[in-house]
């Protein structure tokens, strides 16, 4: 079977590498640290994953949580599984605190534009991930 990720995706994120299900990617807006991650699987959504892969799905997002709250210093996650513009299954976790570019609305439909990430900053938060996270470059 062939995996291939969303072009939609691949637009609008960097990727970073992957976990043993999920393939972990970064919004390329980088105002806010917001975290994309795609399981392998052709099921088109996270509730209609058998129970071990859900599982699994949920303990990779909980890593990434942790990481941007201890690392990248956002105490509050956003966390959804939505899927309206694209089918793919993707998980959504974007780190928020008090005063960040959105709050206290979500980021869907209230993000404003913002740079892109430094290219020395993508690789500190890569780096970051496979020291803290396990994360397997791709």
């Amino acid at each position: 079977m062939s995996f291939e990720i969303h072009p939609q995706l691949l637009a609008d994120c960097y990727r970073l590498g992957r976990f043993e299900l999920c393939h972990v990617l970064l919004h390329r807006n980088a105002v806010l640290p917001w975290f994309v991650l795609v399981p392998e699987t052709r099921v088109a959504g996270l509730f209609d994953l058998p129970k071990q892969e859900r599982n699994a799905a949920l303990d990779e997002a909980a890593l990434v949580s942790q990481f941007v709250k201890q690392e990248l210093g956002y105490p509050k996650i956003n966390f959804a599984a939505i899927g309206n513009v694209v089918p793919q299954l993707h998980l959504h976790v974007v780190g928020r605190k008090p005063g960040d570019a959105c709050w206290p609305a979500p980021v869907w439909g209230h993000l404003s534009d913002g740079s892109a990430y430094p290219v020395a900053r993508l690789a500190e938060v890569t780096d970051a991930l496979v020291r803290g996270c396990a994360l397997r470059r791709v």
